[in-house]
């Protein structure tokens, strides 16, 4: 799918890198976009990756001295879902981000991808651009700052050069308080066709400042109902200096269907996304209004990256990967050298490579997560990883679960209750429930429920094996208490 493979030390590399390739390069940093686009063929003529995920410091989440949250090029979608000053400060952006996806996904996707791509479904855009973000790009000729409402040139389509790098998102933070009574509070609403792994039927994110009841101002954005996520400022004109009661809250959400020009596909009419745009709206607004719209997100989202993290990331010497070039690396605790696989994802890799069949390829495009592996201790779908990554990385897959010849309470359960049918998705569940109770040893149903939204089982009603997870807590709870 490519040729080179660069894992870059630092962002002065990748700038050189990208002005000396040009069109035929592309940054990688999640890649859950940019690997189905390359199999797929519609990214055609890259022929060279430059991976950014070992550069330190460029997963931080930051408020400067004016207040301004800055986002990292690394920072993905569970580092916003489980940041305390997201939660706080860019509440529509949280929400967003754990509506992203699965937590695999989640793991992996930047948010800085997400805007990159460009899709007008992309779930951050939508809260971004209505938190009145700005990006910063890098290249040889120096940086320029560019407002995300000016990204957008049309359906997956930027501003963004070839020799450019996103090094930077910001906006700033919601106002909590300030002398004159003014607050700032925000939601973000997605309908699509199942509770996750789902692209935005319609996405609206809203951010009002507020004086008392009285709205001061507005800023409410459309996502997936026009070519780029919009701005609606029509709306946000009316209402200013007015009170949430029903009836404005009605108008309201009719002026914003009357601004978005939906297409007719597959997953909706345009007459039914435009409804749909009016009742999010709504919804979002009566939210607001009753001090709903965190209603529904978790206290403490799963984020399947096991023990506490802080984040950080490893730096490593710049290498340069083309075929023959060995893949170091560490799985199931056994060192590997590969010298081919290179242009392969990480789950042929393990496949193809190292003779690890338990890792089952499902789908190969990141929906069925019968891949799940463990990346550097984070769960991930292998089919979205560039196998180059496994260099110096540490790989964990089902085969690597058992230990001193004792398989894993998670595996011993399925046994037990039963919770296997064909089996060919086991190995992900499995992968996503033992990391699950390696973060929280006493999960509620609640919490296997979200730490399996990615992996689907066709053959079962999944009762089954939220009962095998939640016995096998309980083994693992029995354990911990006798010694």
């Amino acid at each position: 799918m490519w040729h080179d493979y660069f894992s870059a030390a630092t962002t002065d590399e990748v700038i050189q890198l990208l002005a000396e390739k040009g069109e035929s390069a592309r940054i990688v940093a999640g890649a859950t976009d940019l690997i189905l686009e390359l199999e797929r063929g519609v990214r055609r003529g890259i022929e060279t990756l430059i991976d950014i995920t070992r550069i330190p410091d460029l997963d931080r989440i930051t408020m400067d001295e004016a207040e301004v949250i800055h986002l990292g090029p690394l920072v993905t979608h569970n580092h916003c879902a489980a940041s305390k000053l997201i939660r706080e400060r860019a509440y529509p952006l949280a929400r967003a981000c754990w509506e992203v996806g699965a937590p695999q996904i989640r793991n992996r996707g930047t948010v800085a991808g997400n805007l990159i791509t460009a899709s007008p479904a992309n779930d951050t855009i939508t809260p971004l651009m209505a938190l009145g973000a700005w990006v910063t790009l890098a290249s040889a000729r120096g940086e320029r700052k560019v407002m995300l409402n000016d990204f957008y040139t049309g359906v997956r389509r930027t501003v963004m050069g070839a020799d450019e790098m996103l090094v930077d998102i910001a906006f700033p933070a919601l106002i909590k308080s300030s002398n004159d009574s003014l607050t700032q509070r925000g939601t973000f609403i997605k309908l699509a066709l199942r509770r996750a792994q789902a692209i935005s039927l319609v996405n609206v994110a809203i951010v009002l400042s507020l004086s008392g009841e009285t709205v001061k101002s507005a800023s409410i954005a459309l996502g997936a109902v026009s070519p780029t996520i919009i701005l609606v400022p029509k709306v946000d004109k009316y209402l200013a200096e007015k009170e949430l009661t029903d009836k404005v809250i009605s108008e309201a959400a009719k002026l914003a269907m009357q601004a978005s020009s939906p297409i007719d596909d597959l997953r909706g009419s345009a007459a039914y996304r435009r409804e749909m745009v009016r009742i999010c709206t709504a919804r979002g607004l009566k939210a607001l209004r009753d001090g709903q719209e965190q209603a529904g997100y978790p206290s403490d989202p799963v984020m399947l990256w096991g023990k506490p993290t802080n984040g950080a990331n490893k730096p490593i010497e710049s290498l340069r990967h083309t075929e023959g070039s060995p893949i170091h690396t560490t799985i199931n605790g056994k060192e590997y050298t590969f010298n081919s696989g290179h242009e392969k994802t990480l789950l042929r890799l393990l496949r193809e490579e190292a003779g690890l069949t338990g890792t089952k390829e499902g789908c190969a495009e990141g929906e069925c997560g019968a891949c799940t592996v463990y990346l550097d201790d984070k769960a991930v779908m292998a089919c979205l990883v560039p196998a180059p990554r496994a260099h110096n990385a540490k790989i964990t897959t089902v085969e690597g679960l058992a230990v001193g010849g004792q398989i894993h309470p998670v595996q011993q359960a399925f046994i037990t209750d039963d919770a296997v049918q064909c089996g060919y998705c086991t190995p992900g569940f499995i992968m996503s429930g033992a990391k699950l109770l390696e973060e929280r040893p006493n999960p509620t149903r609640n919490e296997i429920e979200q730490a399996i939204t990615g992996n689907l089982c066709r053959c079962t009603g999944y009762y089954k094996i939220v009962q095998a997870i939640e016995d096998a807590s309980k083994v693992r709870k029995a354990e911990v208490k006798h010694g």
